[in-house]
């Protein structure tokens, strides 16, 4: 026989949603500071080169739109009644591959961005290396998004009637 869902499920899965939107923010944020103190430097030697050294902050931009992905996917994926523990640890765990990957992606974009863009505004020749660099770094983010989807969308399947709804049980 089944055992009713734990309403606590649906904390855990919303716990997923939060976490993917506030840690990929977070690693967005200090992307886009950190590389925005680079290119504020560069500005007072090289103003011409600034929109050119642009291309960190909106690398790291980018990873916040991987967790807002994640949460609005894991979202419509949360069915309260029926919402399985496995389907709940399955979003959290989703939401947290892709917060964690994204903030370590952002960090690493930071450190990059601000260091390249200072080293590009004595030598324009580092400017192809930088932006190497940068890719791998987004790469980070980008594999976290990927195993996020992944699991949360196989915790639909895997997840599903596994118990009986908690308000059918009366």
């Amino acid at each position: 026989m089944k055992s009713v869902c734990d309403p606590s499920a649906n904390f855990y899965g919303m716990l997923g949603v939060s976490m993917s939107i506030v840690l990929a923010n977070l690693g967005a944020a200090y992307g886009t500071a950190k590389s925005g103190v680079g290119i504020a430097n560069l500005g007072v030697m090289r103003p011409d080169m600034v929109m050119r050294s642009i291309i960190p902050v909106v690398m790291a931009g980018v990873l916040g739109i991987y967790g807002l992905i994640t949460a609005v996917i894991i979202n419509g994926k949360i069915h309260p009644p029926s919402y399985s523990a496995y389907s709940g640890y399955a979003h959290l765990a989703a939401g947290i591959t892709v917060g964690m990957s994204s903030l370590a992606a952002g960090m690493a974009i930071g450190v990059v961005g601000d260091a390249g863009v200072r080293a590009n505004a004595q030598q324009p020749r580092l400017f192809v290396g930088m932006i190497l660099i940068l890719i791998f770094a987004e790469a980070l983010g980008l594999y976290g998004l990927i195993v996020g989807l992944v699991v949360a969308s196989t915790a639909e399947g895997k997840g599903s009637d596994l118990c009986i709804p908690w308000d059918s049980s009366k």
